[in-house]
């Protein structure tokens, strides 16, 4: 898969398939969604700033695998709530643009 429209096709049928649409409701799926983040943290909880940068393979593969779930339900959240998430999430970088604006470089620092 290539898009998100396309994943979110994907995911939408996989549900079907499995009458699994009458436990995804946006509750349901909002809390699955918080379960798998908290999954994900697991994982990070006692490193420290350096281990977390440098996982073992074995954590590594653990964490792209929660991450996954993450993205997967927050994709199907999405889409059962008619929300266009690279539009959304446009719009969220947006205001945050504006909310916090880039710093003035002092005119004596060269750029990096």
């Amino acid at each position: 898969m290539q898009t998100i429209d396309e994943l979110s096709r994907a995911l939408r049928l996989f549900a079907d398939e499995r009458d699994w649409n009458r436990y995804h409701s946006p509750k349901n799926l909002a809390m699955a969604l918080s379960v798998e983040v908290a999954e994900l943290v697991e994982h990070f909880q006692w490193l420290s700033q350096e281990e977390s940068r440098q996982l073992p393979p074995a954590c590594g593969a653990a964490v792209r695998e929660e991450l996954a779930d993450v993205f997967i339900y927050l994709v199907r959240l999405a889409d059962r709530l008619n929300v266009d998430l690279l539009a959304a999430a446009t719009d969220k970088m947006i205001l945050n643009a504006k909310k916090y604006p880039r710093p003035e470089r002092p005119r004596d620092t060269p750029d990096e």
